[in-house]
């Protein structure tokens, strides 16, 4: 019942609610592929953000400002209130992400993670949101990792089916290294500007890749990678491979094979497969 009523006044408060607005920006982003949106940043409203603290887990890991969902709910209309206002004279500074070690699944290493505080968790939801309903509709259908309905079960069970039902001569199995921190955020700002037309959208994001890393007391800030842990991080880096690899293989490589060749793309892990001539040598990968 409680719920019932915050959608009833969020409604009546806008006139409309923000899942049907951004509904009919993923319609218009499959309707015309080429459109540049410029109009996006108004969502970035109480409703939207409220939906967003609602989405956030309580037992995740607080940022440098040491604040949890706990905290921030005791004020939650208040802090809203604010956060949306200094958002929207674009006085929202995202502080550095807390880097973090954790071991990294069948190696002697650690992988870093960037830990963002509480704020910058609601801002970069937000953006996910607003961002999500264009890319949805334009990300190839092998496109796997980070995405909504979409799991590594899922990726793995394509594979198996193209193995089984295609001829194949060759898979690869291929990672990009330090993929997270070395995207560069130039070219990941000018992949963005192909969609998003919204100068504040541009401005916020490019204010999370230039936040930093707090590790040891120092701040550091780089012209390269999205931290591994921000909400926004998986999104990005989505983007950016869609642009830098995934439409160069379906658009420009699959073009030179005279057979059957296949991307399948799990986050920056993917396997290339090909059964194909390419001039006169005969191979094959899947991915």
């Amino acid at each position: 019942m409680g719920a019932w009523c915050e959608e009833t006044l969020a409604v009546h408060r806008s006139g409309e609610p923000v899942a049907t607005k951004l509904h009919r920006i993923a319609e218009k982003a499959r309707e015309e592929p080429v459109f540049k949106f410029t109009s996006l940043y108004h969502l970035m409203n109480e409703e939207l953000l409220r939906g967003c603290f609602q989405r956030l887990r309580k037992d995740a890991a607080a940022g440098i400002d040491k604040m949890t969902k706990d905290m921030y709910a005791e004020k939650l209309e208040t802090n809203l209130a604010s956060l949306v206002e200094r958002l929207h004279r674009m006085a929202y500074i995202p502080q550095a992400v807390r880097r973090k070690y954790i071991p990294k699944p069948g190696s002697t290493k650690q992988r870093p993670l960037g830990i963002p505080c509480f704020e910058d968790k609601l801002v970069q939801s937000g953006l996910v949101r607003i961002l999500e309903s264009i890319y949805e509709e334009d990300f190839i259908e092998d496109s796997y990792g980070f995405r909504p309905a979409r799991s590594c079960h899922d990726a793995l069970k394509t594979l198996s089916l193209t193995m089984e039902r295609k001829s194949i001569n060759h898979i690869v199995e291929a990672d990009i290294k330090g993929f997270f921190d070395n995207v560069n955020q130039e070219w990941l700002l000018k992949f963005l500007a192909h969609r998003i037309g919204d100068k504040r959208i541009q401005r916020m994001v490019k204010r999370i890749l230039k936040a930093g890393v707090a590790d040891d007391g120092s701040v550091t800030i780089s012209d390269d990678g999205t931290p591994q842990g921000g909400v926004i991080s998986p999104l990005l880096a989505n983007i950016y491979l869609h642009y830098a690899l995934d439409l160069w293989f379906e658009r420009i490589y699959r073009r030179s094979c005279t057979g059957y060749a296949r991307l399948i793309r799990y986050a920056d892990d993917c396997v290339p497969r090909r059964h194909a001539w390419v001039g006169s040598t005969q191979c094959s990968h899947a991915a």
